[in-house]
């Protein structure tokens, strides 16, 4: 241990190196100076005054050298600015000894000497310095990248830290910073300069990396990274820095920049508060729970301490998954062992079975997440998708009702409001469903939402498979857009708007602005450094899809006190007629009846199921 911290770099021991070899590199060019001069062959009466003359040189050497702040460089970020301060500072250390020989301070004294050695000083102090930065840049395994860290603050000091310790393949050059109070300030002896300097900085370093200290949302980090591609940049990181484990453990992770991170948004409106009351010590069963929201809202409960989950899940890989995770990770990182668990592998259309397990459990609050819900496939498989989502939402609906659970929510999607394809009708008749059965001592509420970012079947993945086989990435159609979300945010809204909620609304999730899918590809190619190598190729619309995703029929009905949460206007469907419908649309056996009958359901159904 003694040996290991003897060894660490740190800024006294790197001062201290550097004035010793100073001293030694000045008394060596210093007598080869008085040689060069003479011819090897020194007279006397001048060696004499050898001793007074490097005294003084190298007091005024280190004094300048210290004003332009040389040895506060790390050795091996040493690079062309630096070693054209150490010129300056052998101009100021020179002049200063010329101007006292010139006053008789040194007595007779060959100038000469001074001239020469001013040359091979500059030389050799530069040379050493330099060193050890070509060493690394010419040793393609150790050679640490000239980066750009962005944001000024205490994670800064750490990766620099990280840095000198070579435990970053990175060595900072600069800092950028918006905030101008701070902006020409030193960080551990890296200058703040602002946004503007970017261009200049690295054009003039060569940079190709750029760490982020901070977390951004979308919109500054989505144009921090276009800037940086577009000068030149090949690789951004971000810092995965938090303040007790910065001081704790210097290395510390640093991940890729992902199309996660570029579309996500931040909810500046969470109330983790409100979340936490919502589920602390509750019972809470989830239908769907290996699926992507599912086994989210498994995770958020876990987090805000609830007493039970009950796992509700058709597929036997999604719960065995789930609770591995559960059993392996969760418990741990979290460290609540209060929380009992029980997967049921259950399909939500087995009606008794789920009426009995409800009845038995009792849960305070229940989760309906499981859904079919890839278009093309419902398309396709039109009855199943009826059946599973319309009568199988029904089910865990009415199971609730009977057994009087205090809150129901219900997820559901965009892909419900004037819906071009059966699973989004099947969605909206979910939602009527909600809002106008007799719901009796249980409040019903329906959360609905766009694409989550990462579920299974979604683009992202697939887009990230088809750059990973050579491509191309086959995007349907030029103009289509969706909104985006990640996992983590929409779950803990929809657990947000569910403690809200006093029965009979349909929640809203703000989304942000729609993306589209075609730059989403586009930048995905540039994460992946494939712009130049992988096509994006059109392959149409596929059956049920339309180009823009909508989030309401009309404008909210009201707001809640969270702008990321809105309020839809109620749609009256009587509830008897309702159950009817459903009953006749399960009877029908062509696929031009079952359209007719979601049409005459779902008025403002406009089916396209050739896009």
């Amino acid at each position: 241990m003694l040996q290991s911290t003897l060894f660490r770099p740190s800024n006294a021991k790197r001062i201290i190196f550097f004035v010793g070899i100073d001293l030694l590199v000045s008394y060596f060019t210093l007598i080869l100076s008085y040689d060069l001069r003479f011819s090897f062959q020194v007279p006397l009466e001048f060696s004499r005054s050898v001793v007074l003359v490097f005294c003084a040189l190298i007091v005024l050497k280190i004094f300048s050298l210290s004003v332009f702040k040389i040895y506060l460089v790390p050795w091996r970020f040493f690079g062309l600015l630096e070693a054209l301060k150490i010129f300056y500072a052998h101009i100021l250390a020179y002049g200063i000894f010329c101007t006292l020989a010139l006053v008789g301070f040194f007595g007779d004294f060959p100038l000469s000497v001074i001239g020469i050695d001013f040359v091979i000083s500059s030389i050799f102090i530069g040379a050493i310095r330099i060193s050890k930065r070509i060493y690394l840049e010419n040793s393609p395994k150790n050679s640490p990248k000239p980066t750009l860290i962005f944001g000024a603050n205490t994670q800064s000091a750490t990766l620099i830290k990280a840095a000198l310790n070579s435990e970053i393949p990175f060595y900072p050059l600069a800092i950028i910073e918006e905030d101008e109070k701070t902006i020409g300030n030193y960080i551990s002896n890296l200058k703040i300069y602002p946004k503007s300097a970017l261009k200049e900085l690295i054009s003039k370093h060569k940079i190709k990396s750029a760490i982020l200290t901070r977390t951004f949302a979308k919109p500054p980090l989505e144009g921090i990274f276009n800037e940086l591609t577009q000068l030149g940049i090949e690789e951004i990181k971000i810092a995965n820095l938090l303040k007790d484990d910065a001081q704790k453990n210097p290395k510390l992770p640093l991940k890729n920049i992902s199309i996660e991170d570029l579309l996500s948004r931040p909810s500046k409106d969470l109330d983790t508060e409100v979340i936490g009351k919502f589920l602390k010590d509750k019972k809470v069963l989830i239908t769907g729970a290996g699926g992507s929201i599912g086994s989210e809202i498994v995770r958020q409960c876990v987090e805000f301490g609830a007493k039970r989950i009950v796992l509700v899940e058709h597929s036997e890989f999604n719960l065995y998954y789930i609770l591995e995770e559960l059993n392996q990770n969760i418990m741990r990182k979290i460290g609540n062992l209060s929380t009992s668990f029980r997967p049921c592998l259950l399909s939500i259309l087995e009606k008794e079975r789920l009426d009995t397990l409800i009845l038995e459990e009792k849960p305070d609050i229940v989760v309906h997440a499981a859904a079919y819900k890839h278009v093309p496939l419902c398309e396709y498989n039109q009855k199943s998708a009826i059946e599973n989502n319309i009568i199988g939402s029904k089910n865990v609906l009415d199971g609730a009702i009977a057994a009087n659970v205090p809150k129901v929510v219900v997820i559901s999607t965009d892909k419900a409001v004037r819906p071009t394809n059966v699973m989004g009708a099947t969605k909206r008749i979910v939602e009527l469903y909600a809002q106008n059965v007799e719901s009796k001592r249980s409040e019903i509420v329906a959360v609905r939402f766009g694409n989550v970012l990462g579920s299974s079947g979604s683009v992202v993945p697939k887009f990230k498979a088809q750059i990973e086989s050579g491509g191309p990435i086959t995007v349907t159609h030029p103009e289509i857009t969706r909104y985006f979300m990640l996992i983590p945010e929409a779950c803990r809204l929809v657990l947000q708007a569910g403690a809200i909620a006093r029965g009979g609304e349909i929640f809203i999730l703000d989304m942000g602005e729609p993306v589209k899918i075609v730059d989403l590809a586009k930048n995905m190619l540039r994460l992946y450094g494939k712009e130049n190598e992988i096509a994006i190729e059109f392959s149409g619309l596929r059956p049920g899809e339309k180009l823009y995703e909508e989030l309401l029929l009309d404008e909210s009905e009201e707001k809640t006190k969270y702008p990321s949460i809105q309020v839809a206007r109620p749609t009256k469907y009587d509830i008897n007629k309702l159950n009817a419908d459903i009953l006749e649309l399960l009877e029908c056996e062509s696929y031009t009846q079952r359209i007719a009958k979601l049409k005459e359901i779902v008025i403002e159904f406009n089916h396209n199921a050739n896009a």
